[in-house]
């Protein structure tokens, strides 16, 4: 585990995304802005495709069999949609899959395990320890408005609802200087979880997790994904703040995160991230089995 800060890591393949980098102040990392689409599936035929398709389908007709050229359509459009697929998997990003057809397949079989409703809290497990959440001592406020739009699973992002870029320096910047001030208990680097973006580690977890990371927050949308004790996922929920992950199904076969592993919506405002702030506190609470505070970068 890295105890020193890492520039934001971005992608060297050819996923269709547009980037633009801003300039930040002296001493902070750039910021890539990536902006996430998801198309839906559509097909654009001229006049020439349409007589040709035409042609196609009455020679099919007569010339195969029909079960034949039924199963020839289908095929066709099958992989119109693999393909418009795959491509939107591209588009979200670097996460902790790689951006290849092959980490797209892993991530299709892992759909078929998936958590259904991200917004239905973790059932209640009597085994866990502290029976209560610490989110219990200090409530969390209703977020304002609706919910951003999430898709995918590994990368999982917002694709609207950006939080600003500010806020994002800002915690990221709170992040350093709580590893800084707290070097023998903490320390940042990259993700254990995403292989990109800033990660937070407990230098002594107590619950485990991925070498001990207790949160990341991503380049591209400015969420984050961390874990938390039962009780504090759903305080999350409920008040609007994120949803779980979608591999935390309660399911036998093995996944890649922990059950508790929850995204946190990106903050817009100071207001907001000062509640994330209280939501990686109880993050931090939970991996290491001890209180931490956070105190947030004054300069937004």
């Amino acid at each position: 585990m890295s105890a020193t800060l890492t520039q934001a890591e971005t992608s060297t393949d050819s996923s269709p995304v547009d980037i633009c980098v801003n300039t930040n102040r002296d001493g902070d990392p750039p910021v890539i802005n990536v902006t996430i689409r998801q198309d839906p599936l559509s097909v654009t035929l001229d006049g020439p495709a349409i007589f040709a398709i035409t042609v196609l389908l009455i020679l099919g007709v007569h010339l195969l069999q029909p079960l034949a050229a039924a199963l020839f359509i289908g095929l066709a459009t099958g992989l119109l949609f693999i393909h418009n697929d795959y491509q939107n998997y591209l588009k979200l990003g670097p996460g902790g899959t790689p951006a290849t057809f092959p980490g797209y397949i892993r991530i299709n079989w892992l759909k078929l395990w998936a958590c259904r409703d991200p917004l239905n809290p973790l059932p209640a497990d009597p085994d866990v320890e502290p029976v209560a959440g610490i989110l219990r001592k200090k409530p969390l406020p209703y977020r304002c408005g609706p919910r951003p739009k999430v898709v995918g699973i590994a990368p999982q992002r917002q694709v609207n609802q950006f939080g600003s870029r500010e806020c994002f320096l800002a915690l990221r910047r709170t992040l350093e200087n709580h590893s800084n001030v707290n070097s023998e208990q903490v320390g940042v680097g990259t993700s254990c979880f995403e292989k990109h973006g800033l990660g937070l580690f407990a230098r002594y977890p107590f619950n485990k997790t991925c070498q001990g990371e207790i949160c990341h927050v991503h380049n591209s949308d400015h969420s984050l994904h961390m874990n938390l004790h039962p009780d504090d996922v759903k305080e999350v929920i409920e008040k609007g703040w994120g949803e779980r992950h979608p591999l935390t199904s309660q399911c036998m076969l093995k996944m890649p995160v922990p059950k508790q592993f929850t995204m946190v919506y990106a903050p817009r405002s100071v207001d907001e991230l000062k509640v994330v702030c209280q939501i990686i506190e109880a993050a931090g609470w939970w991996v290491s089995a001890k209180e931490m505070k956070l105190d947030v970068a004054a300069e937004i």
